[in-house]
């Protein structure tokens, strides 16, 4: 099979040279990397890679920067793995993902399991990561080995590329794009199983440059779920609880929020949707106006 990593980025230029030269120990290789991002000024290649490397220039965002990679590569690669900037794949994460998709012909997409989630606190170091995927390698899982998923966390997750035909990632979920992962792979379901391997495992960073600002992301935890459940794409068992939980959390932490995360802003960006919302008005691009 051939396999190509996509990597969407934006002003982590660093981070994604540390992760070109980090990507030529997996024990498989990609057989191409393609980097998207708005411009090549958000790129910085290593001296050498071990692996053919190309660019690919497009809108900002998210979905937009994931789908001008993906639209010209199904046709050239059997599989296709996205992650993240800041996601950290243990060595054998290619090759397992390849054999996986080999086992199973049902299987539509596949995602690993993310030991560790900088997202959910202040961030992760490299050194946080490496040590954390050493951890996971000496342990077994305690759970099923495969489990399935309405979709998939776009951090690292792949798919077999005969079975996306037109399906594309949501532009109208700009910019950070909140739940654009999981809607692109629900709608993958129809055509093959969406599942977690959990002996696949990876840590994801959680690097907080890069990210939209507080009021905009806090608008999308409340848009898109209602977006989505009204385009069909994910169920309101889903996506409802997932609402509920963050504007839970924003409103329970913003008189003593986090010094990494912008909980009042988040709470602002709510309201406002839920008025937009109640209105009405289910937009999820109006994040641009803000």
């Amino acid at each position: 099979m051939r396999l190509a990593v996509i990597i969407p980025t934006l002003g982590r230029r660093e981070q994604l040279s540390r992760l070109l030269k980090y990507l030529g120990d997996q024990t498989r290789l990609p057989d191409e990397v393609i980097l998207s991002a708005p411009d090549a000024t958000h790129i910085e290649l290593p001296e050498c890679c071990s692996f053919p490397v190309s660019l690919v220039f497009g809108p900002k965002g998210s979905s937009a920067q994931r789908n001008t990679a993906l639209a010209p590569s199904l046709q050239r690669f059997d599989l296709i793995t996205f992650f993240d900037d800041d996601f950290v794949p243990s060595a054998e994460y290619l090759e397992q993902v390849e054999k996986a998709f080999a086992e199973n012909d049902g299987w539509a997409v596949l995602m690993g399991r993310v030991v560790r989630d900088g997202a959910t606190n202040a961030g992760l170091s490299w050194e946080d990561a490496e040590a954390a995927l050493r951890e996971a390698k000496g342990k077994t899982h305690a759970g099923p080995l495969v489990v399935d998923h309405v979709g998939a966390y776009g951090c690292n997750m792949s798919v077999r590329s005969s079975l996306v035909g037109d399906v594309r990632f949501d532009e109208r979920l700009v910019l950070y794009g909140w739940q654009e992962d999981i809607d692109f792979t629900s709608r993958l379901r129809s055509r093959g199983r969406v599942v977690c391997v959990n002996s696949i495992t990876g840590v994801h960073l959680g690097i907080k440059s890069g990210r939209t600002s507080g009021t905009r992301f806090g608008y999308s935890q409340v848009a898109n779920p209602i977006y989505l459940i009204k385009k069909g794409s994910v169920p309101a068992s889903f996506a409802l609880p997932l609402m509920f939980r963050n504007i839970a959390a924003n409103l329970a932490k913003s008189l003593r929020p986090e010094p990494y995360v912008d909980r009042r802003g988040r709470l602002r960006g709510n309201m406002l949707a839920i008025l937009h919302v109640a209105m009405g008005r289910i937009e999820p691009e109006y994040i641009l106006k803000i």
